[in-house]
């Protein structure tokens, strides 16, 4: 009836000026009824046209140079802000090629992320590595393969480097299980961090210490290394290059690697294990695969890791590509 109503009016308000004159006092308010009806429904029509408003992801972010940088200490507020390093430089290709979704990023320690999901909250991060325990609350997907950057070093003051060098085997890299058995070394580690099955196995069967700190975590852990209060932490060598850098203190800190740091898993994406976090993971694994089967791969890579593309990244790189691009999601 309303719809009928409005129909009426509308068209009656239409007709105002072409047709015969109205009679003074009843065609006077039928037209400011025409009208004021009219405008209801014009208003009405006009929001409803306009689209709803696009499905906004929020993304957890953390200043934790190289990988992912803040912007003069803040959080990107755009695509458009995101930095170029490995990971919110993969982040900027991606993120361009869903043009459905609106992006924010939202600064959150992996236990604020946890605490919001479990509440059916849903935030989407490509910071935290896939864990049997986390996907009781987390979906997960793949976005690239394991790369150079991503292997995993035991972070020790120099100082401590020809002791721990003569604990190397041939290949040159320490062996971290034998390192944890050692008493006379103390290892500090950030709360509710992962790093893989292999090390994360190893550490399970310790009792090493947790700190629980904020979203610069790797800061305030190579602070510590550095006054002393540790013998050593893990952590990426990028990740140390970069902190060292920016402290002023090149020398202080060494890269160590080890043998189970080859196992890095590949790098992945995740969402809360909502309704819509499901909806939000289906439409990364695709933007992924997209992204894959884009004939010109060259051109995202070298906008992704511009001059720093090793070659044995490249051949994985490539490799994992071609596999995306033929195969269907990978979900779980």
């Amino acid at each position: 009836m309303l719809a009928a109503l409005s129909r009426k009016h509308i068209a009656m308000a239409g007709r105002l000026g072409s047709g015969p004159a109205l009679g003074p006092k009843n065609g006077v308010a039928e037209v400011r009824g025409a009208l004021a009806v009219a405008a209801l429904v014009f208003t009405a029509a006009a929001a409803s046209s306009v689209a709803s408003p696009a499905d906004t992801i929020r993304w957890v972010a953390q200043d934790v140079p190289p990988h992912f940088s803040f912007v003069q200490g803040q959080p990107p507020r755009s695509v458009a802000e995101l930095g170029h390093g490995e990971v919110d430089g993969f982040m900027r290709v991606l993120l361009a090629r869903m043009p459905e979704f609106r992006h924010e990023f939202v600064e959150a320690s992996t236990a604020r992320y946890e605490a919001e999901s479990r509440r059916g909250e849903t935030l989407c991060s490509t910071l935290h590595v896939r864990t049997p325990e986390r996907l009781q609350w987390l979906y997960f997907s793949h976005l690239y393969p394991p790369l150079i950057s991503r292997e995993i070093h035991v972070i020790v003051p120099r100082q401590r480097l020809a002791e721990l060098s003569q604990a190397r085997p041939g290949d040159g890299r320490l062996v971290l299980a034998d390192l944890l058995k050692r008493q006379d070394l103390r290892l500090l580690l950030a709360r509710d961090r992962a790093f893989g099955a292999q090390i994360d196995s190893l550490l399970s069967h310790q009792v090493v210490p947790r700190l629980a700190v904020g979203a610069q975590l790797s800061t305030q852990l190579l602070d510590m290394l550095r006054a002393g209060r540790m013998d050593y932490t893990l952590e990426y060598p990028s990740v140390v290059k970069e902190y060292l850098a920016r402290v002023g203190d090149p020398g202080a800190l060494v890269a160590l690697p080890v043998a189970e740091g080859l196992s890095t898993l590949l790098a992945t994406v995740s969402c809360s294990r909502t309704p819509q976090g499901r909806r939000y993971i289906e439409a990364i694994d695709a933007a992924v695969r997209k992204l894959a089967r884009e004939p010109n791969r060259e051109a995202w890579v070298r906008q992704w890791r511009g001059n720093r593309a090793e070659p044995q990244d490249m051949k994985r790189l490539n490799a994992y590509m071609d596999e995306r691009a033929r195969g269907g999601p990978r979900i779980e």
